[in-house]
């Protein structure tokens, strides 16, 4: 597959998991699209499983910014030819993917007879538990990709915190809430939006009852953890959502940190 329109940062959150030790190859999933067609493009980026940890230093070190930058140039120089993977299956229907019996009721319910390209080809390497990076223009089904591959992997007898799914306005952190919530009816999932302009007690009060999902805003979310409301514990899945976007509004330290930190 060809990739279009990636750039360091699109790869700096992708080689967060090769800080401390050498870079592990990523799935990619580049939707292909025409460069001169007019929509824009957004990227989503997931980790799930331990990798979610993964960029975490070893015990008894710290964040390392040279040997960090050192790594980055040796992969933006290498064209990233063994850090990046192509996943080339594709999957015509939901009922062809594997997935739990009420999330196909809750996909179906939302309004989905066919998955889009995207969908074909993002849901089940999440749903293994491969790092992904998706591609696509606008309104092309991401949300429900990455939301679908989180549902099908949530243990709901544990009612923590197991994914989190960071995006960069409050709008879109809402956005994402309901269409999570919306699949996963027919499961029972517990999905939270912790964003700025809302009731942190509320916030506080909600996390301390038991969800199953995060989405918030940086900003928000952070703040939880530093008043350890939203406890890392138990999370094993984690989503960059307008990847692009939220690195070049500046937050890419938060993101950072979060990683290293958490």
């Amino acid at each position: 597959m060809e990739m279009h329109g990636f750039n360091e940062f699109d790869l700096c959150v992708a080689s967060i998991r090769g800080v401390w030790e050498t870079l592990t190859p990523l799935d990619l999933l580049p939707l292909q699209t025409s460069s001169s067609s007019s929509s824009s493009t957004s990227t989503s980026i997931s980790t799930s499983s331990s990798a979610v940890m993964a960029g975490a230093a070893p015990e008894g070190t710290q964040f390392d910014a040279r040997q960090f930058d050192a790594k980055m140039n040796d992969l933006l120089t290498a064209d990233g030819q063994d850090f990046f993977t192509s996943y080339d299956e594709v999957y015509d229907s939901f009922d062809a993917m594997g997935l739990q019996e009420n999330l196909l009721r809750g996909i179906y319910a939302y309004g989905f007879e066919k998955p889009s390209a995207i969908q074909q080809r993002g849901i089940v390497p999440f749903c293994k538990g491969l790092d992904v990076i998706q591609q696509a223009q606008s309104g092309t089904g991401k949300t429900a990709t990455f939301c679908s591959g989180i549902l099908q992997q949530l243990d709901y007898s544990l009612t923590e915190c197991q994914a989190l799914v960071l995006a960069p306005t409050r709008e879109l952190a809402q956005q994402i809430e309901k269409v999570m919530r919306a699949l996963g009816d027919y499961l029972g999932v517990k999905v939270h939006a912790c964003v700025g302009g809302t009731s942190v007690r509320e916030d506080q009060r909600i996390l301390a009852s038991g969800v199953h999902v995060v989405v918030g805003t940086p900003g928000r979310v952070f703040d939880m953890l530093r008043r350890q409301s939203l406890q890392p514990d138990h999370i094993k899945m984690f989503v960059l959502d307008e990847a692009d976007e939220m690195l070049s509004r500046g937050f890419k330290d938060q993101v950072l940190l979060y990683l290293l930190d958490y």
